[in-house]
């Protein structure tokens, strides 16, 4: 890779950075929400680092034009030197001069091309591809984690709560709850508050691993005929190599399509004992609606942009 191609991935990746934090929130898909004062001073030392390398190119060229300038220069003067009275001595010193001045120009081309016909630094080829993902930010951003991955995964474990922790619910209808505190209340809230409340959670749609056939068996339903499915959120503690999937199964109501953001009414659907580990994190739907994704879609959060 060149020089000038490896000041342009500098300005490249720096462009993508800056278009994934600045002009669009595709880094949430990637890392979470507090690296983004790191994402963009990034973005910014990359575009500073690519100029200082174009910059750089810019004026050895220049230098390197003025040197082959003063070089033609010199000659012509040096030939212009060459007269005398007798043609013979005139012819001969010229001959000599000749000679002299190719085997000068030919030292001097040697010693040039030396100098700056060779570049030892030059990264490996493999480097052409650090293109590609730069290009990627600017282009097409790959997409985020989503139901593919959210169907293979186990959800996350819930944090052990004592029961002093857990406040009085408020008397809102329906109430808006995460996912993490939904499951929290059913299997660790021994008051047993959430029994008949109608909660609002919001999430996107994770098919049943094993109800959408892909193991080669239907599956079981909820109960009503209907496929059971799940409402997730994912979670970053960094970024998208250590997500972690929070997910409440939901009967009463057939699949939208996967990756779907839906906001969910409904009440709890009865499995296990309320209010102990054997209780099933679910809910019964009541209505569904579609949603695009809220702007904190990627944290279990109550929606900062409301349906």
């Amino acid at each position: 890779m060149k020089r000038p191609l490896q000041a342009l991935l500098l300005l490249l990746s720096g462009l993508g950075l800056l278009h994934a934090t600045l002009l669009t929130d595709h880094y949430l898909r990637y890392v979470k929400e507090g690296m983004y004062p790191l994402l963009v001073a990034s973005g910014v030392l990359l575009l500073v680092l690519g100029a200082a390398e174009a910059w750089s190119l810019w004026r050895r060229d220049g230098r390197d034009e003025r040197e082959r300038h003063d070089d033609r220069g010199a000659q012509d003067n040096h030939g212009d030197r060459d007269h005398g009275d007798d043609q013979d001595d005139r012819r001969n010193r010229g001959g000599q001069d000749d000679r002299d001045n190719r085997g000068g120009q030919d030292a001097h081309g040697d010693g040039h091309d030396h100098d700056h016909g060779h570049d030892h630094s030059t990264p490996p080829r493999v480097a052409w591809l650090l293109l590609l993902p730069a290009l990627s930010l600017l282009f097409y951003a790959p997409p985020a984690i989503g139901a593919y991955t959210a169907s293979r995964e186990a959800p996350k474990a819930v944090t052990v709560t004592e029961q002093g922790d857990f406040d009085p619910l408020p008397t809102t209808s329906p109430l808006p709850i995460t996912l993490t505190d939904f499951t929290l209340r059913v299997q660790q809230d021994r008051d047993r508050a959430i029994d008949g409340r109608t909660v609002r959670m919001t999430g996107f749609v994770t098919p049943d691993k094993e109800t959408s056939g892909e193991d080669g068996d239907d599956g079981d339903d909820g109960g009503d005929g209907t496929a059971a499915w799940y409402l997730t959120r994912v979670i970053f503690s960094c970024c998208a190599a250590d997500a972690q999937f929070v997910k409440v199964r939901v009967h009463g109501t057939p699949p939208p399509p996967a990756d779907t953001w839906v906001t969910l009414t409904g009440t709890w659907h009865p499995s296990g004992t309320l209010g102990t580990s054997s209780a099933e994190a679910a809910l019964d739907a009541q209505t569904i609606k579609k949603i695009t994704r809220p702007s904190n879609g990627y944290t279990d959060g109550l929606p900062l942009t409301m349906p």
